[in-house]
């Protein structure tokens, strides 16, 4: 039932997502738990997105438009307008699981010294089908702070959080680009309590329209500033506006889907040993991008048994 004061906001940014975000809206509504709103956030769509979410009619839905700003300015507009003390991350490309919504609630209140909720998440490709569940590498709280800064303790779109929180730490940082969830957490963790849980929540479709690409696929100085700026915790404009043109000259269509296709073809080889879907995806991106050794490296190890590039796997993650 719509209510004035809902207990949770689903926040969801979305741009140019008329593709999936029918679906991703669908999961929310379904959701066992009715009380919230979703609130999303058309960040200037040029496709049909906006005319998708008005084909809904219910009144939980909020739609609110803004120019074309990014991912942070959006996801802060979506704050200053949300009406719960809680809010649900969500991306306008992904699934909820019905008891999504109600495992995060219940956790939270039945743990009110907690300020962010986590989960485990299914990861599907760009048509739907399953390619590994990821589990974070840290679910109690002392593990989470153990953490080194360069490790991102949570899936971005899975997580559950008290709004006032996140408002007091001055919300996402828009020029952390492409990494302003992972600027909010280092900066928020040292002084509130966290968790995830072990069950995966949702399903977060990799696709190639979505900004975030494998860390492999930026350049040196994209992530020698990113890195930097975590560990010291701060970032300057001048930072943000060098990230911006960094990652602008490496995101064009090709790029980001043979980035795709070699994601998936690494996942399908090290997380859900399939071989042949391993090497399909491998053979797309090498079509796509055909200087890149390490995606003949992958193609080539895809012959070998599973034990093996486990082994290999291991040694280098060690390493790294």
């Amino acid at each position: 039932m719509y209510r004035d004061d809902p207990k949770v906001t689903v926040l969801m940014p979305a741009y140019n997502a008329g593709k999936y975000i029918g679906e991703a809206i669908a999961s929310v509504l379904e959701q066992s738990f009715a009380d919230f709103e979703l609130l999303i956030v058309n960040d200037g769509s040029t496709d049909d997105t906006a005319e998708i979410i008005q084909a809904f009619k219910d009144p939980r839905i909020v739609l609110i438009h803004q120019e074309n700003k990014g991912v942070a300015s959006a996801l802060n507009t979506g704050l200053a307008r949300a009406r719960a003390p809680f809010v649900a991350r969500f991306d306008a490309d992904d699934i909820c699981y019905p008891n999504r919504l109600k495992a995060q609630y219940d956790f939270i209140t039945a743990h009110p010294e907690y300020s962010i909720i986590g989960s485990a998440a299914d990861y599907v490709d760009a048509a739907g089908h399953f390619i590994f569940t990821h589990h974070p590498q840290a679910h109690l709280n002392e593990e989470i702070q153990e953490l080194k800064y360069s490790v991102c303790p949570f899936i971005h779109s899975s997580v559950f959080y008290k709004k006032e929180v996140v408002i007091d730490n001055g919300g996402y940082n828009e020029h952390a680009h492409t990494y302003e969830d992972h600027f909010l957490w280092v900066n928020i963790l040292k002084n509130e309590k966290a968790c995830n849980l072990s069950q995966a929540l949702i399903e977060v479709r990799l696709n190639p329209e979505s900004v975030t690409i494998d860390e492999k696929w930026h350049s040196r100085k994209f992530l020698s500033i990113k890195y930097e700026t975590l560990r010291k915790r701060s970032i300057t404009e001048a930072e943000g506006i060098e990230l911006f043109q960094v990652s602008g000259k490496r995101y064009s269509p090709k790029i980001k889907q043979g980035a795709y296709y070699a994601l998936c073809g690494k996942k399908f080889l090290l997380n859900n040993y399939q071989p042949e879907k391993a090497r399909t995806n491998m053979a797309r991106a090498i079509t796509l991008q055909p200087f890149r050794l390490d995606n003949y490296l992958l193609y080539t190890v895809s012959y070998f048994p599973e034990r093996f590039i486990n082994w290999l796997h291991r040694i280098h993650r060690d390493q790294a």
